[in-house]
């Protein structure tokens, strides 16, 4: 396929690498496309050899980058923005191929990336830090950041490209070095980009190491958690994963970000303008087929307009049309493979088994590729299927009478990522959006809970992690603080005004 050479990507392509420097491996694993099962092309993976290697390079590259001013880092960072924009076409068809979502979705996401690129740009150059005023005559005190050395970023597979730049770009103008492990079910788009950003470091005559690759499974994540020479973890999954990162580098008492599962609502009121907040359920619900950590898991309705939102919905999931992303026309494409198709449908029985009735949907498409009709679901918030993350489209419709209870429905699960409520009622709006209200790191109101833009900060409460990547003030999750004082006088007082004289 031509998007496939105009990136690099050959029958047998390097899943180690250190910049332009692309180490060999007799190992190898297979790429497969969602769309109809075939095999794209090999990856070579990494050995524990080649981490160390990858390790020692990163090590000596941050001795350089970490001297080069923070504007001109940011330089860099424009640079590989303007090269995704070279490349976005291929790029955004490749994230189509090898993860399923429609191409408008792929190119949506190198987008992301671009943006991202052009926030850290600015950001090199606001770095900010605050000066105190001193209790002490003639001292001056202040605090300033400084970078922390490797960051390691543990991606998954539903954005493979966004969440690393997400964390990249960022950690780079504070001036840390990256070692990327991306998910092993997409592991070309991580070669592809490896490649992209290796034009420009050899354009600007850079180190190798900056940015590094490395390709493997659960053992791999498991040597950089507990790799004490990387001071900083941000890992995206699932909650199960995240918790075990968490007490791994807790353990060395290393810093994670942790960007876990969510188990997204929208309230819809009575006062709603039902037609946009349909709109946006229905994207929320079944975008990336229901394979985003932001993705709308549950729709709370107040029962005056619960049948007619319900009525609706069923009509426009009749009129959705699933197939080849690639196409298109096409708005739901296939889920990543057989053993999500797999969970989708064991999530469907359990949640019949436990009362719930299946309003649309469910089934699975017969033929090529991992293709199954978005699911819809008359529930109740306690069944145990509802408390969990199902990474498919399934809708669970739930029924609330008051904004009290469907507040208390909305936070009444384990996670807490992305929210939202669609009402026309201020008071209503402003009650979701206070501190009685949704317990998520993002809350909206008449928008969706899919689709975040990158000059907020990105991240959940509870078992969702607590971490923020992305804009806002996340950059300092990157850095480490230093607070400084400066006596110029020709005394040394004390703090606290305690006096310790020494003849």
């Amino acid at each position: 396929m031509d998007f496939l050479r105009k990136l690099g990507i050959e029958g047998v392509n390097a899943g180690t690498s250190t910049g332009t420097k692309h180490m060999e491996s007799k190992s190898l694993s297979s790429s497969f496309t969602p769309v109809d099962g075939k095999k794209i092309a090999n990856v070579t993976l990494t050995s524990k050899e080649q981490y160390e290697q990858v390790i020692a390079s990163a090590q000596n590259a941050h001795l350089v980058w970490r001297e080069i001013p923070a504007p001109q880092r940011g330089e860099i960072v424009r640079q590989i923005g303007d090269k995704l924009r070279e490349f976005k076409e291929p790029l955004g068809k490749l994230v189509t191929y090898e993860m399923g979502k429609i191409h408008q979705e792929g190119l949506g996401e190198v987008q992301e990336m671009i943006d991202i690129c052009d926030f850290a740009t600015g950001l090199s150059r606001q770095l900010y830090g605050l000066t105190m005023h001193s209790e002490r005559p003639e001292h001056r005190m202040y605090e300033q950041w400084h970078p922390l050395g490797i960051v390691g970023i543990i991606s998954a597979f539903n954005f493979p490209v966004a969440v690393w730049s997400w964390n990249a770009m960022i950690a780079a103008v504070c001036g840390n070095v990256m070692v990327w492990k991306g998910s092993e079910k997409t592991p070309l788009c991580g070669v592809a980009i490896q490649k992209i950003v290796a034009k420009v470091l050899k354009e600007n005559n850079l180190p190798e190491g900056i940015f590094n690759l490395v390709t493997g499974d659960r053992e791999l994540g498991e040597w950089m958690t507990t790799d004490s020479r990387i001071p900083l973890i941000s890992a995206t999954g699932s909650i199960r994963m995240g918790k075990e990162v968490a007490k791994v580098v807790g353990g060395r008492l290393g810093k994670s970000i942790l960007e876990l599962g969510g188990n997204n609502a929208i309230i819809i009121s009575k006062d709603a303008d039902l037609e946009m907040a349909i709109r946006a359920t229905v994207f929320g619900a079944v975008g990336t087929c229901g394979q985003r950590c932001t993705s709308t898991r549950r729709l709370i309705v107040h029962e005056d307009v619960y049948d007619q939102v319900k009525e609706r919905l069923v009509s426009i999931y009749e009129k959705i049309t699933i197939g080849d992303p690639l196409e298109p026309g096409t708005l739901v494409g296939p889920m990543i493979d057989q053993d999500a198709v797999n969970a989708m449908q064991n999530a469907l029985k359990q949640a019949q088994e436990e009362g719930g009735t299946l309003v649309y949907g469910g089934q699975v498409i017969e033929g090529e590729g991992n293709y199954v009709t978005p699911a819809i679901v008359e529930a109740e918030n306690h069944y145990e299927i509802v408390q969990e993350e199902t990474f498919a489209p399934i809708l669970y419709l739930l029924k609330y009478s008051s904004q009290e209870e469907a507040i208390a429905i909305h936070n009444g699960v384990k996670q807490g990522l992305s929210s939202a409520m669609f009402t026309l009622n201020l008071r209503e709006a402003e009650c979701f959006l206070s501190a009685t209200g949704s317990d998520c790191g993002i809350a909206n109101i008449n928008i969706g809970t899919s689709g975040a833009e990158i000059g907020g900060a990105f991240g959940g409460e509870k078992e969702t992690g607590g971490g923020r990547e992305s804009g806002s003030d996340a950059w300092k999750a990157y850095m480490r603080r230093q607070t400084n004082t400066i006596n110029w006088g020709d005394t040394l007082p004390l703090a606290q005004g305690i006096s310790f004289d020494v003849d």
